[in-house]
């Protein structure tokens, strides 16, 4: 961090699935907790030819018809014209005419059965139309996000400022290192990932101005429920007392939920769909896509304006028998409030679980969204899973995990997410949560007030640029999990039999970043020459576990597979298909992504074990 020290501006990024936003804190006017901090209103087209100033800036990517728009319409301040658009005109444009737009580019980046680096979005376009990778639709975002900045600062180059993007808790390693690849594309610098909901509890700290050790106390467990565009977040983070002071550790955080805002627009186009359908107009599946857009400008204006009970809705018409050339409609805040409090925040008990359906042997190739869409069925299935993660932890053990607890017990609550501008959706969770407690004689958790629902990942982020240089507090935590290698055991064929798997811990839940480990005395045999895969493993729930843990068995619920790691071994002499034996040595940077050497016998060579992100169809 000696550079970043240097450095007058820590800037945060909100990397989101639905809107980016990016913020700042003047290091040489703060101190302590009290910080200079600001929002940048990001210059970006609105219209043809039209440029403003928004403090979001919307995660869509347009790839226009090169007979579409007339010269100049792309034109930004900063590089003249463009072949496409990014941000307000690329979602309004994209409304109309949706086989050209990229969405959810980040859900993309994250979805391990495709190839990420492969021009595939938009998804469902025609073969006309120009594609892009998920990676390449990121690394414009953060690009224009950079430009924005230098455009308005031309005095404190973006290359020279203290940089931290923000990912989803759940990301796994190779999610993590493609968010650095394109935050690296894009001309960052320094650049540490930060978790979302880390960041919006930082954001939670910073406006309080130091009040917030008088709204919580030792032993106080901070659920923190972030619900964004394309996923479900859930953290724990314990308030405990070290040297006589409060400090923040995170303990917990969910499995990845492929379930946000995205599932909530296009369950509202159906709603409206099935509408028009009784008035005699059937949409077929160009319109429900335009219409799954017109619901989420309708279902953001109803959210954040109380007043507003009806809004229009306009999708372009293929037929030519509707009045004006167009399908005409409305949704209401009723039918905002049902589908959404109902089909997505619905009343259980905890010992709720999310559904799983039969699924049809062929389907669509889209993003793994979460097959139950109830988010107070997964909260309860993170709470009953993690009912002994404060076993370990000084300062809280036995505090909040009551007695027989069939769940971890939190006593406060804090919300990120534009649909928790809806005060009901806010009531319904602290209401089915206080249920729960309640119903094991537990006190009420109680909500932690004054979340800037926009705007507190990116604010957040920056705060923590702030605080990496030893000011405010800083949220304790380290790795989300333990991380597994697969090792096969060494026995004779049997037909129908596939040797017997262990488990390796080759990093500890809670690793810190800027630390590594080396594993034991074990040695293991890879090939070299020729590419060679390992299976992969986390689990949120063994805290236990060392470097160079073996694992003969495990539960469902303690290791989950994520992607398989690729190495590419150059033979250096060997002979190709050689087996090399080797140790393993891990560590965490400290831009926060985890990286894995095997380092041979005797030499000085250290072979970088890089994460699969090409997705197990180019496995």
């Amino acid at each position: 961090m000696s550079d970043a020290r240097q450095s007058r501006y820590a800037i945060g990024i909100d990397l989101g699935t639905t809107h980016c936003a990016l913020s700042y804190v003047d290091t040489t006017a703060s101190d302590g907790e009290k910080t200079s901090q600001g929002v940048l209103p990001i210059a970006q087209l609105t219209g043809p030819g039209a440029i403003d100033n928004l403090d979001l800036l919307p995660s869509f990517l347009y790839l226009p018809h090169p007979d579409e728009l007339a010269s100049g319409d792309l034109y930004l301040p900063w590089t003249g014209q463009r072949e496409f658009a990014v941000g307000e005109f690329a979602r309004s444009r994209g409304a109309a005419t949706p086989i050209r737009l990229v969405s959810s580019a980040k859900s993309w980046l994250c979805h391990p059965g495709v190839d990420r680096r492969a021009a595939i979005l938009p998804n469902d376009a025609p073969p006309e139309v120009a594609r892009v990778s998920p990676l390449e639709s990121s690394v414009r975002y953060l690009t224009h996000l950079r430009e924005a900045w230098d455009h308005a600062h031309p005095d404190a180059p973006f290359s020279e400022q203290d940089i931290t993007v923000t990912i989803p808790a759940s990301f796994d390693p190779a999610a993590r290192e493609l968010t650095a690849e394109a935050a690296e594309a894009a001309g960052f610098g320094r650049m540490t990932l930060l978790e979302e909901p880390q960041a919006a509890l930082y954001s939670w700290i910073q406006k309080s101005g130091g009040d917030w050790r008088k709204q919580v106390k030792v032993g106080d467990i901070i659920l923190v429920v972030d619900v964004g565009g394309g996923t479900t977040d859930l953290s724990l983070i314990a308030v405990i007392e070290r040297e006589g002071n409060l400090e923040l550790h995170r303990v917990a955080v969910g499995e990845h939920i492929l379930l946000g805002g995205d599932n909530m627009d296009l369950a509202l186009a159906h709603v409206v769909a099935r509408k028009l359908a009784a008035q005699g107009t059937q949409a077929d599946a160009w319109q429900l896509r335009a219409l799954t857009y017109a619901c989420r400008s309708a279902k953001e204006t109803l959210l954040s304006d109380p007043a507003t009970d009806t809004v229009p809705l306009v999708v372009p018409s293929r037929g030519s028998k509707l009045i004006g050339g167009s399908i005409r409609t409305e949704l209401t805040r009723a039918e905002l409030t049902q589908t959404i409090l109902e089909g997505f925040f619905p009343q259980v008990d905890s010992a709720a679980r999310p559904v799983s359906r039969a699924r049809a042997g062929l389907t669509q190739l889209g993003l793994p969204y979460a097959q139950d869409a109830g988010i107070t069925r997964h909260l309860a299935a993170f709470l009953g899973r993690q009912v002994g993660a404060l076993a370990e932890l000084a300062g809280v053990s036995g505090i909040a995990a009551a007695e027989n607890a069939s769940f971890l017990h939190p006593t406060a609550v804090l919300f990120n997410g534009g649909v928790f501008k809806s005060p009901l959706l806010v009531e319904r969770i602290m209401s089915t949560l206080n249920n729960w407690l309640a119903a094991e004689g537990a006190a009420p958790a109680r909500l932690l007030e004054g979340a800037d629902l926009d705007l507190a990942v990116a604010r957040g982020a920056a705060y923590y640029g702030y605080v990496r240089r030893g000011r405010g507090v800083r949220i304790r935590g380290g790795t989300a999990r333990a991380y597994y290698i697969a090792i096969e055991s060494a026995m004779p064929a049997v037909p129908g039999l596939e040797p017997p798997i262990q488990a390796l811990c080759v990093a500890p839940f809670g690793m810190e970043e800027g630390t590594d480990a080396e594993l034991p005395a074990q040695e293991f045999g890879l090939v070299v020459g020729e590419p060679v895969h390992f299976r992969f493993f986390g689990s949120s729930v063994r805290r236990q576990d060392q470097v160079g843990t073996l694992l003969d068995f495990w539960g469902p619920e303690e290791l989950q597979e994520l992607e398989e790691i690729q190495a590419t071994l150059p033979a250096a002499g060997r002979t190709a298909g050689e087996v090399v034996p080797v140790k393993l040595h891990a560590c965490v940077t400290e831009a926060g992504t985890l990286e894995l050497e095997a380092v041979p016998r005797g030499t000085d060579e250290r072979w970088k074990v890089e994460f699969d992100v090409r997705g197990n169809a180019n496995a």
